[in-house]
């Protein structure tokens, strides 16, 4: 991409301009919506100015310009100063003394960082200038907010609290004094809605950019809620193949059929895995993550430390987590055996995620999930032409629906709000235990009439869709904001 600054589009370009290592890359990345724009702790990642797009269907909307960490400002200031008394320049002059310092021969050399990250600035681009509100102001911060300041553009300033924002109130204060709005915003936690309000403060920094701006928000909306839609299709389709799912051997005649029982239901446990990884992958990238890691940490035993969604599907500890109730079942008609108490309270922060109410002691055995009657059931299919098929499904549990459904609701709930400036793994036993107790609840009656519409056609397919798309933005909703009072 050019590192001119240039806008050859015509729509709003905004320089995210700062100190190194200040969160600069990470506000881009969130705007831009764009995970491969660089982000690491060490000063100087970036070292030359490059735009990142943000488009919506093929079209760009605005243009974030990532530029390198401010090195020399009190000699680039001291230039721009001595250069005006010299001149005799006014501050209507200003802009243009910023523009020739850009083009100084020799600038280039002595003040590469200065030069690149004034050039989009002087081609036009608004002013976003990163500071860190956990660290205290200083004079040193002085020489470039004045220098942005000769520039003449709109500016805007962003209190990013890296750390603890103990300093916030102080940066205030001083930035106030230099921009025209400074806003406070998590570069690389910010929500949607969070990105959305930054976005109409850049419309009030100029006139001209409002309608541009205006119609970037609009976009930003439909296109999230097609990416609702599109996951709940997503997670529909999930579930209505984890209820039809059956796994085929052909066997001979005389055969035993219970000597293939354990090979058929590892094979079906294996395609019911299959099924949920290759969701999750199309889910993430429906919000345009395609490279997403997760945690699998091993502790000194080797014992898997990994997140609660990345558990294995048939655990004991997602069962618990994610199963329905004894009574939820027995109202559906389904099998017995549930379980909670501690296990439950800490895989999910003390609430069902499906039956939405708190749970005590150990009822029935949590074992009872995983025997193959519970699972699935065994049947000896007759050949036309001879021989035997045995097949092992599709479920009779409705606890493997609602198994699928509650990591599918979590999963989306967690990647649905992450920030694409985050370059941690995702940690679903941190996130999933905060967001655990938030999710819209959903009762085994509900779950049924949900699973039967999705193997039918027409309007209650479609009901179906409508009702797992409502938990979904339910469970965003509540991952949002936090749990009720």
């Amino acid at each position: 991409m050019s590192a001119e600054g240039r806008n050859p589009s015509g729509v709003p370009a905004f320089a995210v301009l700062g100190h190194p290592n200040k969160g600069k890359s990470s506000l881009v990345a969130s705007l831009a919506q764009d995970e491969r724009v660089r982000i690491a702790p060490d000063p100087g990642t970036t070292t030359t100015a490059v735009r990142y797009p943000l488009r919506v269907d093929g079209e760009v909307l605005y243009e974030l310009v990532d530029t390198p960490g401010f090195q020399r400002a009190r000699g680039a200031l001291a230039w721009l100063q001595e250069e005006a008394r010299r001149s005799g320049a006014t501050a209507a002059d200003r802009p243009a003394l910023v523009a020739r310092f850009c083009t100084e021969p020799g600038h280039r050399e002595k003040f590469p960082d200065e030069v690149a990250l004034l050039e989009p600035v002087v081609a036009g681009a608004g002013v976003l200038y990163v500071v860190d509100g956990s660290v205290p102001f200083s004079s040193d911060y002085e020489a470039e907010m004045e220098i942005l300041r000769w520039t003449g553009r709109p500016s805007l300033a962003v209190i990013n609290p890296i750390g603890e924002p103990r300093y916030v109130t102080e940066w205030e204060n001083a930035l106030g004094q230099f921009f025209r709005v400074v806003r406070v915003l998590d570069a690389v936690h910010a929500g949607f809605e969070h990105r959305l309000d930054m976005l109409r403060a850049f419309g009030e920094l100029d006139a001209r950019w409002r309608p541009a701006l205006q119609r970037a928000v609009a976009a930003l909306e439909a296109d999230r809620a097609r990416k609702l839609r599109e996951a709940a299709n997503e997670v529909a389709q999930l579930i209505a193949a984890g209820a039809a799912l059956s796994v085929d051997e052909r066997i001979p005649t005389d055969a035993n059929p219970e000597d293939y029982r354990e090979r058929l239901e590892e094979r079906y446990r294996a395609a019911l895995r299959t099924l949920e990884h290759d969701a999750r992958r199309t889910v993430e990238a429906i919000y345009d993550f395609n490279a997403l890691e997760h945690t699998g940490e091993t502790d000194a035993a080797g014992d898997a430390l990994n997140a609660l969604l990345d558990e294995d599907l048939f655990s004991e500890r997602t069962w618990l987590a994610f199963g329905m109730r004894t009574r939820d079942l027995v109202t559906a008609g389904g099998a017995a055996g549930a379980a909670t108490g501690g296990a439950i309270d800490v895989a999910t922060g003390g609430a069902s995620l499906l039956a939405g109410a708190a749970l005590g002691g150990l009822i029935g055995g949590a074992l009872g999930f995983f025997g193959a009657g519970r699972l699935a059931q065994l049947q000896i299919l007759k050949q036309p032409l001879g021989g035997r098929l045995l097949r092992y499904g599709p479920t009779r549990s409705p606890n493997v629906c609602a198994v699928l459904l509650g990591r599918a609701r979590l999963h989306h709930a967690v990647v649905s709000g992450r920030a694409h400036a985050r370059r941690d793994a995702v940690d679903l036993e941190a996130e999933g235990v905060r967001l655990g107790d938030r999710l819209a609840p959903l009762d085994a009656g509900e779950l049924r009439r949900v699973v039967r519409q999705l193997g039918s056609t027409g309007d209650a397919s479609r009901e179906a869709l409508r009702t797992i798309e409502q938990l979904l933005r339910e469970d965003g909703l509540r991952a949002a904001t936090g749990p009720a009072a």
